[in-house]
């Protein structure tokens, strides 16, 4: 899209662009240079940051994609500092750490190779949604209402810095080092960044690491660095059988996420990890209040009340739980997604945080990964299932008064959640397709079979006298 085009196709191309959370799409056809250097200018005119730290991951349009960007900061009058190749949560600690103005991480998270994008943040790492800032900065590309290009007086400075000793020295320090025993771990980069920020922070562990790849490929020749995925997993769960090792972790492809397999090979529920991780931070910080989204299992509040702690139930998102999060004075919280925030990490996600938490409380156990979950890990639950329906809305309505009928207990927090004493359910509509999310946990296996069928035929039309 040029400044001087009207084309309605290229309106809708730049508003589609701008999901909720970030700025996500194809390249060239979807995100290019060009468009990148408009959301550089319009990124400034919004903010009116002096100074905004970018940093990319290792995608193969990347390199373009940030210069276009970059050119755009400039052109708007801010400086740049150029990061290179980081993880996200590495751009976050950054921008919380150093204390710049903004920051934006050049990457499209666990997406295709095809896709890149852009998550921005203001100051003190606080996210941009489409309602803080990223429609702004939308509309004044679409309406034609950016500032000229600065002169080449007023045009903004290049400089670059390099984080990276900087952020394991950070995250090391977050944990207690000296209780880390000499555990074998192996963990899959997904030729992610990763790759990179794992032997910087390791380097100063007594940890055995069996790398799975660790060489920097955004065309993902191993497998998608999508660890929700069951496939792209298959590999680590192979190593840690195979090698003995006390357990695994699978990184997505910008690195702010982290998934867990046991050392039988078993995937460990990310909802499982916010309730070990919140042990521990209530342990540090007792009577803490923690953020959860109302996806993860019961067990989670259960467990933080049992400690204690002030458990925080949040819709599904990022910036839902970071603002939360804030706003509460939350230590930590978690999603089944794999996302983990801290507080002392400026309430951001960080993969990296999360897995030398476990590696710590695994440490101080002495006891296999599996051992330390079981005794949380006390429901069984479906998993995330999709379905596709023509109105999601209507749907909804109808699943609603046919639970309601039966006396279920009811909220609209995000999407409906359904409960029952022994079992509940939670369906949420997706933010940019016509299908709806299942989740549903029983307290034992044959009800969440039952149940999960019971409930995809009501979501699916199935169900007698469905409409």
């Amino acid at each position: 899209m040029t400044e001087s085009t009207n084309d309605p196709r290229e309106t809708e191309r730049i508003r589609e662009l701008f999901k909720a959370y970030d700025i996500r799409g194809i390249v060239p056809n979807e995100l290019n240079p060009e468009i990148a250097n408009l959301i550089g200018r319009g990124l400034v005119a919004a903010l009116q940051p002096e100074e905004v730290a970018v940093g990319r991951d290792m995608r193969l349009s990347g390199p373009a994609i940030a210069a276009g960007l970059i050119d755009g900061i400039r052109d708007g009058g801010a400086d740049v500092v150029d990061l290179g190749l980081v993880s996200t949560d590495a751009l976050y600690f950054a921008v919380g750490n150093f204390g710049y103005p903004a920051g934006v991480m050049v990457t499209a998270s666990h997406n295709p190779a095809e896709y890149n994008g852009l998550k921005i943040c203001g100051k003190e790492a606080r996210p941009l949604s489409l309602d803080t800032g990223l429609a702004t900065i939308r509309d004044l590309i679409i309406d034609h209402r950016l500032p000229p290009p600065a002169t080449n007086q007023a045009r903004g400075s290049l400089h670059g810095r390099d984080i990276l000793d900087a952020y394991a020295k950070y995250m090391l320090g977050l944990i207690d080092v000296s209780r880390i025993k000499s555990l074998k771990i192996a963990i899959d980069a997904g030729n992610g960044m990763a790759g990179l920020t794992v032997p910087k922070v390791f380097a100063h562990l007594p940890v055995e690491v069996v790398p799975l790849f660790f060489e920097l490929d955004g065309s993902f020749p191993n497998h998608e660095a999508n660890p929700l995925e069951p496939q792209n997993v298959r590999d680590l769960q192979r190593v840690v059988v195979e090698q003995k090792c006390d357990f695994g972790a699978a990184f997505d492809g910008d690195a702010d996420r982290v998934f867990f397999i046991d050392e039988n090979g078993a995937f460990v529920g990310g909802d499982m990890i916010t309730a070990l991780v919140a042990a521990k931070m209530l342990e540090r910080n007792p009577g803490a209040a923690i953020v959860y989204n109302l996806i993860c299992s019961r067990s989670v509040p259960e467990t933080i009340l049992r400690l204690g702690g002030k458990p925080i139930r949040s819709r599904v998102g990022h910036s839902y739980i970071k603002a939360l999060m804030r706003a509460e004075d939350a230590v930590f919280g978690g999603e089944h997604s794999g996302h983990f925030y801290f507080r002392d990490l400026w309430y951001a996600d960080s993969g990296m945080l999360a897995l030398l938490t476990v590696l710590e409380i695994v440490s101080e156990a002495n006891a296999p990964l599996s051992a330390v979950i079981r005794p949380l890990d006390t429901r069984f639950r479906s998993g995330e299932i999709n379905s596709d329906v023509a109105d999601p809305t209507e749907t909804m309505l109808r699943i609603e008064r046919h639970y309601a009928a039966e006396g279920a207990e009811i909220d609209h927090l995000d999407g409906i959640t359904v409960s029952f004493p022994t079992w509940w359910f939670n369906v949420r509509p997706s933010n940019t397709q016509p299908l709806l999310r299942l989740n549903l946990e029983a307290d034992d296996r044959a009800t969440m079979e039952a149940k999960t069928r019971e409930v995809l035929a009501q979501i699916r039309g199935e169900a007698s006298g469905a409409a």
